[in-house]
């Protein structure tokens, strides 16, 4: 079953910045690292992913730049800020509080 779509939107913003956090990437290495650590489950087109990435560059949150790939084409990465940093441990506690939420919950009520 796939992860609801309201899920996998709000999932986006500390999913990238902690791919961005082991180091700088590019768009496609972007999408095959998420759907690689979740094992299928979530995945983006490129256009929705592109969308999010200028979303976060804005909100200055990631920084962006052109380098050579070894193709020769020139490819655009992107890297976490410091402002990006301090979001993602923001982004990391808020989830990490509604997972024990929901771990007590589901002590209580055996589901």
């Amino acid at each position: 079953m796939a992860l609801p779509k309201d899920l996998v939107a709000a999932s986006a913003t500390p999913l990238i910045l902690s791919i961005l956090h082991n180091g700088d990437s590019y768009g496609y290495d972007i999408i095959q690292q998420v759907r690689e650590f979740s094992g299928g489950e979530l995945g983006w087109a490129d256009g929705r992913l592109y969308t999010i990435l200028h979303r976060l560059e804005k909100k200055q949150f990631i920084e962006s730049y052109w380098e050579k790939a070894e193709s020769g084409r020139k490819r655009k990465y992107y890297r976490i800020s410091k402002g990006g940093l301090e979001e993602l441990v923001q982004q990391r506690n808020n989830w990490e509080k509604l997972s024990q939420i929901l771990q007590n919950l589901k002590g209580k009520h055996h589901v």
